[in-house]
C-alpha cells in the first residue's frame, strides 16, 4: 500500500526528484574529512606550493572552523585529520602524483582518514579541537611503535611461544586484575615504559559500577595494554600509576614498578614521591588536597608465568 500511495503522489504532483536534488541528498549523507595543519611550522611548509593560497595561519584556522560549522549546519558528518607536510610529500613521491595540486591534497587527506588519527567534529572550537587531534595522533603513533616492537621479538627459544603475544596476554591480565581489585569508581591509569629509542606513555580512563565489571574503551585499553606489554617483554624499568575517584571520598593513588617483567607494588611513600615530583625538573610538587597516596596492591595471584 505504501508503494501505491507514493506512486500516486508523484503522478498527481506532475514532478519527480531532479538529479540535482538527489545529488544534494547523497552529498548530505556522504561523510567529509578535513586535513588540518595544526601548527605554524606545518602551515609554513605547505606555503611552498603555489596552489596553497593561504598566507596567515590564524586566518586559515578560522576559515577551517567556519567550514566545519557550515558542513555541520548542512547535516553532514565531518572528521578532522592531522595533515603532515612531510608525510604528504612522501605520499606524492610514492604515488607518482604532483604535490602542488588540490586534488593531490584531497587524495592524501582521504588516505590519512582511512588509516590515521581523526577526531569527529561535534561543534568544538578550533582551539579545543587541535589538542584533541594532536593527542589522538600521539596515541596512535605510540601504539604503532609499541606494536612494531612486540611483533619483532619473535618466539621464545625454550618454549616456542610468541614473546610479544605472551607479554600482551600478561599485560591484559595485570590490567584487569588491577581494575577488579581497585573496585568501583572512576579510574585513571598512566603507564610509562622506556625503550631504546622512545619513552612510551599510555593513558587509560575507565569506570566501574558497584554491580558490574570495569568498562574498557577498546582503543584506549588496547593502547595501554600494548605499552605495558612492551615493558614486560623488554623487562624495562617502567611503572603504572592508578588514581581512583569515588563520590564522597578522597581520591586514592596507587603505584607499581616494572621489575623483571612484572608489576611490583610501590610503598605509600614511594607513590607520594613519584606523584609529587616534577618529571622534567625533579623538583618537588605540592601534594593535592583530598588525595590519599597509597601503596600498590599485590597483583601476583593467579598471574600467568612470563615467557622468555
Amino acid at each position: 500500500m505504501a508503494r501505491t500511495r507514493n506512486t500516486k503522489h508523484i503522478t498527481t504532483s506532475g514532478s519527480s526528484p531532479s538529479g540535482t536534488s538527489m545529488r544534494r541528498t547523497l552529498r548530505r549523507e556522504a561523510p567529509s574529512t578535513i586535513g588540518l595543519l595544526a601548527d605554524e611550522q606545518d602551515f609554513a611548509a605547505m606555503q611552498r606550493y603555489r596552489t596553497f593560497t593561504f598566507d596567515d595561519h590564524t586566518v586559515y584556522l578560522r576559515q577551517v572552523e567556519g567550514l566545519l560549522k557550515t558542513l555541520a549546519a548542512q547535516g553532514m558528518h565531518t572528521t578532522v585529520a592531522l595533515f603532515d607536510p612531510e608525510e604528504y610529500a612522501e605520499f606524492c613521491r610514492e604515488s607518482g602524483i604532483a604535490p602542488d595540486t588540490p586534488a593531490s591534497r584531497s587524495r592524501f587527506t582521504a588516505e590519512i582518514a582511512s588509516a590515521g588519527a581523526t577526531v569527529a567534529y561535534t561543534g568544538q572550537t578550533i582551539d579545543s579541537l587541535i589538542p584533541l587531534l594532536v593527542g589522538r595522533a600521539v596515541r596512535q603513533a605510540t601504539w604503532e611503535y609499541a606494536t612494531m616492537l612486540l611483533a619483532g621479538l619473535g618466539e621464545c627459544a625454550d618454549c616456542g611461544q610468541d614473546i610479544g603475544r605472551a607479554a600482551f596476554d600478561r599485560a591484559s591480565h595485570l590490567l584487569l586484575r588491577m581494575l577488579e581489585t581497585a573496585g568501583p569508581g572512576t579510574h585513571h591509569l598512566v603507564c610509562s615504559t622506556p625503550t631504546e629509542n622512545e619513552h612510551l606513555l599510555a593513558v587509560l580512563h575507565t569506570e566501574r559500577d558497584t554491580a558490574g565489571p570495569a568498562r574498557l574503551e577498546s582503543a584506549e585499553g588496547t593502547e595501554f595494554v600494548t605499552v605495558l606489554a612492551v615493558g614486560i617483554a623488554l623487562e624495562k624499568p617502567g611503572g603504572v600509576v592508578l588514581r581512583t575517584s569515588r563520590a564522597g571520598t578522597d581520591d586514592r593513588v596507587h603505584g607499581w614498578r616494572l621489575v623483571g617483567g612484572s608489576l611490583a607494588p610501590l610503598k605509600a611513600g614511594e607513590v607520594f614521591s613519584a606523584y609529587c615530583t616534577d618529571a622534567d625538573t625533579g623538583e618537588p610538587v605540592a601534594p593535592e588536597s583530598r588525595v590519599e597516596y597509597c601503596a600498590g596492591f599485590d597483583l601476583g595471584a593467579d598471574e600467568p608465568e612470563p615467557h622468555h
